[in-house]
Parts: C-alpha cells; sequence; structure tokens
C-alpha cells in the first residue's frame, strides 16, 4: 500500500464533519470508520464500533434540525488532523436529557482524528459543552 499523504490524511478526517453530521449520510460510516473504531465523546462517553458510532449520530442529528458542522481549520502531524470545527443547528428533538426548545445553536467544537489504513481509527471530541448548555436553557452563565 502507498503512503498516504498529508492531504490524504486531511481529506479521510473531513469527511466526518462534512459528509456524516453536516449531510446527514450515516451510510458512509461503513466506508469511513475502521472496525475497531473509537470515539471518545465531550460527555465523557466512549463510542466503540461503526454501530454504536451510526445511532449516537442518528441521535443527535434527529435533535439537531438542519444541523451543519463547518470546518474552520485543519492541522494535519503525521497520522492525526487538528480541525476546529463551527456546529450549528436548531434544537427540535430530546439530547441528555433535555426536552426540545426550539434554540439555536452555535458552539465550536475540536476535533481530534487519527487515520490508520485510509479510515478513521479513532476521534477525540473537545466540545464547547458549557455553551451548549446555556444555548439550550440548561444552565445559566454564572455572573462574575
Amino acid at each position: 500500500m502507498s503512503q498516504r499523504t498529508t492531504d490524504d490524511i486531511e481529506q479521510i478526517a473531513r469527511q466526518y464533519p462534512e459528509e456524516v453530521a453536516t449531510k446527514g449520510n450515516l451510510d458512509h460510516l461503513e466506508d469511513l470508520l475502521a472496525d475497531d473504531y473509537v470515539e471518545h465523546g465531550p460527555f465523557g462517553e466512549d463510542v466503540r464500533g461503526r454501530d454504536a458510532d451510526v445511532e449516537k449520530m442518528r441521535e443527535f442529528l434527529n435533535a439537531f434540525e438542519n444541523f451543519e458542522a463547518t470546518v474552520e481549520d485543519t492541522v494535519t502531524e503525521g497520522d492525526t488532523v487538528a480541525m476546529r470545527v463551527t456546529l450549528r443547528g436548531t434544537h427540535e428533538g430530546p439530547f441528555q436529557g433535555i426536552e426540545p426548545t426550539g434554540n439555536s445553536i452555535e458552539v465550536q467544537n475540536m476535533v481530534f482524528t487519527r487515520v490508520e489504513d485510509g479510515k478513521i481509527a479513532e476521534r477525540w471530541l473537545q466540545l464547547d459543552t458549557l455553551g451548549l448548555m446555556e444555548q439550550l436553557d440548561a444552565v445559566e452563565r454564572p455572573s462574575v
């Protein structure tokens, strides 16, 4: 197998936010994710395997209508791509125990994606969880 370039690695990593999250193409995960895929999520949970990831994304996309994930910046080093991603959508379904608010959200997310043998093997998500929860009226910003 030929050595993958930095551009190849970035192109593979970008498919998750651009093809799966924004376009809702969950079937693409079959080809995109490694058999032993692991996602280290922002709420302290690990998602292991394609089927579990498909279910997690389906629940997320059902919670946020018109969802889009815009890749703002990328840095690639070796087999890992760091991406700064802006997430937008409208809260129209249950999410993390929060009933739909109809609120629009816009939050920042840092995603580190490791690619192995042409597939995404592992992702780490660092979501602005406090900002998201504030926008969903689940918490109030403390006064300083």
